[in-house]
């Protein structure tokens, strides 16, 4: 199930799935860990002898974010209960606290009892075994902990004022009814099976393959009024520190943090002028939200996750928590263009600090910093060593941490990377070749799927050397400069030589080595080959470009009701249609957004210009109504499919944003005028 609302501070990180269930708690580290491992955490109401969770079909549900913020606004009705349930959740912006605030509305004409019960299904440090649950009397909280992995959990009900500070007001803080247990265990389903007769029996602990749930009382609520809850969670490494962030909730009032992180995050995103031109109303809306959703997927350490969506773990016994350099790099690039230089500078040293000596990057890394699980071998098919990378994962870190530095000129932020980060790697890209063609040796396509020689990885490698080539020129190594440019020439010629394709009348996306040194070309058609324009390496208004993105555009424009742009013909990922010849693969996000750029990058006139709306819209019709973007579609019901959200799919976009306003303001400024008909501007 998709992630519709991601929470996160670069510490903690905390995701609602679409039926507002909490599925993922990740801590210390934004995608590490996992304490809940992507299972169900309930939450549910007793409305006068009858309960419901959150997570039934006949709720009607309002998933969105206050604009502008990572603040939740959820409204849930159900019409049985003639109930409404209004919540705001944050994870505060700088403590590593989650505040979650209902108020639950009474539609029924007469009074009546309600209560609040909230589940956590504990996966402490990743792992079901030897986590403990337990209630403390004298604080009236309940516990859980694991190593040095401690969370407390508090709350208090009452009045609207009730999250003021010290819970004033008709309420009380304090947990008074919860449950500890056992699940996963001899056919145990947990304690939120407890709470389905608006009663917690009190289990005061329980160890091992645990949960447990707490309830919250709110009295009588009368007929068409309101009733308030706050619950909290407080995470911490020691008991103490702990119970510190409790109390710090309890003497400022849970409503004051709910209150500062919305203001946090309203400066973070509008302190950063966007001149948007003619651009509609929701695109920039939706722009700032993928903002917003990147900046959640970051941990302050420096790690740029993919994808914090704990279900895919479900799927492949692994997750997309990690750090690729690759998507690390495109998600920095756009970040630093929209003025973001902190939210960045640590990604570039988690690379110089992880690069290794012979000056590539491996396959993806922990949010941690620790090498990640990879299915990349270090040999060939004919038992020869063989680098387990993607080299356009070396290259574009170089890449971006050039325009990282002619956005903002800060000497003192690159010295420490030149000589580690910049020149090794530009080193091992200029050795990495084949002697005889001039082609960098084979490696992984950015798909992870394939071992070749791959058009996005050469225009990647182009991109990367003539960044290095630029970064010693500004240090004053004019003869590594001149190598780095060197080397980048030959290998654009050698891309013209190799992958031209006189036959099909485009280039190809990939050449395979052959053990006799033969290479084949693959005539898949693929969207990775619109990297040839976009690093620089060739002019989108050049023949072989406009000949092969019209190739990509016919043959890779999904004909169905759905629509959008698969990757590249018959991609078998999460694949829903053996239509290929109408459905040549799933719809993914980022592909339209290469085509919207394509089309960006060849207009004339502001009238050529409007035609890369249809993707951007396209874009932003099918993001979820948070406005989060997952992986892929499925191409017969829209529903979103792999992770949600990918924090790739929201670089491309807000970075076709980018690349729209630049052509825009460019052919305004050279004399082109938009007609009547143009979109009204923003």
């Amino acid at each position: 199930m998709p992630r519709d609302l991601p929470l996160a501070n670069g510490h903690l990180l905390v995701n609602f799935d679409a039926n507002y269930d909490v599925r993922d708690i990740y801590w210390p580290h934004v995608g590490e860990r996992n304490h809940t491992q992507g299972h169900v955490n309930h939450t549910g109401i007793w409305v006068a002898g009858t309960f419901a969770w959150f997570d039934a079909p006949e709720w009607q549900r309002t998933l969105l974010y206050e604009p502008n913020t990572l603040v939740t606004a959820v409204v849930l009705t159900h019409p049985a209960l003639e109930v409404a349930v209004t919540c705001t959740d944050v994870v505060d912006f700088d403590r590593d606290i989650f505040v979650r605030k209902l108020r639950v509305t009474n539609h029924s004409n007469e009074a009546r009892e309600i209560r609040l019960f909230f589940h956590h299904d504990w996966h402490l440090g990743e792992s079901e075994g030897a986590n403990t649950a337990y209630y403390r009397p004298d604080l009236h909280i309940l516990g859980a902990y694991k190593d040095s992995w401690n969370m407390i959990l508090n709350g208090c009900v009452g009045g609207a004022d009730a999250g003021a500070p010290h819970g004033v007001g008709q309420g009380r803080v304090g947990i008074f009814a919860w449950a500890t247990g056992y699940k996963e265990f001899n056919g145990q389903q947990g304690t939120w099976r407890d709470a389905e007769d608006g009663v917690l029996e009190g289990n005061p602990i329980a160890q091992g393959s645990i949960d447990s749930t707490i309830g919250f009382a709110l009295g009588e609520v009368a007929a068409g009024s309101d009733g308030y809850c706050y619950h909290w969670l407080c995470a911490a490494h020691k008991f103490k520190e702990a119970c510190n962030l409790n109390r710090m909730v309890i003497k400022r009032g849970p409503e004051s943090f709910i209150q500062r992180t919305r203001d946090y995050w309203r400066l973070w995103v509008e302190n950063k002028p966007l001149n948007a031109g003619n651009l509609p109303q929701p695109l920039i809306d939706l722009y700032k939200r993928s903002l917003l959703v990147m900046r959640s997927q970051i941990d302050d350490g420096g790690a740029i996750i993919a994808a914090t969506d704990g279900d895919v773990w479900a799927f492949a016994r692994d997750s997309y928590a990690y750090m690729w350099p690759r998507d690390g790099a495109l998600v920095a690039n756009v970040l630093s263009h929209a003025g973001y230089s902190d939210a960045t500078g640590a990604f570039f040293h988690f690379c110089s600090d992880h690069i290794t000596d012979d000056g590539y990057l491996l396959h993806k890394f922990t949010p941690a910093g620790d090498l990640g699980s990879s299915w990349q071998p270090w040999m060939d098919k004919q038992g020869n060593l063989a680098l387990p990378i993607q080299e356009d994962e070396t290259a574009l870190v170089i890449y971006s941490l050039w325009q990282h530095y002619t956005l903002f000129h800060e000497i003192e932020f690159i010295r420490p990377l030149y000589r580690p980060l910049v020149t090794a790697a530009a080193d091992f890209m200029c050795a990495f070749r084949d002697a005889k063609t001039g082609l960098p040796l084979p490696s992984w396509d950015l798909w992870e799927e394939r071992r070749g020689i791959h058009a996005y990885t050469l225009a990647a490698v182009y991109a990367g050397l003539m960044a290095a080539s630029h970064f010693t020129e500004a240090f004053g190594e004019l003869e590594r400069s001149s190598r780095y440019a060197s080397v980048a020439a030959e290998i654009k010629a050698a891309t013209t030589r190799y992958l031209w394709h006189n036959d099909a009348g485009r280039f190809v996306r990939t050449l395979y080595v052959e053990p006799d040194g033969t290479m084949t070309p693959d005539m898949i058609i693929d969207a990775s080959l619109t990297g040839l324009y976009q690093f620089g390496m060739f002019d989108p208004a050049s023949d072989e470009i406009k000949k092969t993105m019209q190739a990509v555009e016919q043959r890779l424009t999904i004909k169905s009701e759905v629509g959008g742009v698969a990757r590249y013909e018959n991609d078998y990922y999460h694949q829903v249609s053996q239509d290929v010849d109408n459905i040549p693969g799933n719809p993914w996000f980022i592909c339209a957004c290469w085509l919207a750029e394509y089309k960006i990058e060849s207009a004339k006139t502001i009238d050529e210009l409007g035609d890369s709306l249809v993707w951007l819209e396209w874009v932003q019709s099918h993001a979820l109504p948070s406005g989060v973007l997952a992986e892929q579609i499925n191409p017969m019901t829209h529903a979103p499919l792999s992770v949600s959200p990918l924090t790739w799919s929201h670089a491309e976009y807000a970075g076709a944003i980018r690349w729209y306003i630049g052509r825009y303001k460019h052919l305004t400024n050279i004399g082109a005028s938009a007609p009547a008909s143009s979109p009204p501007v923003a």
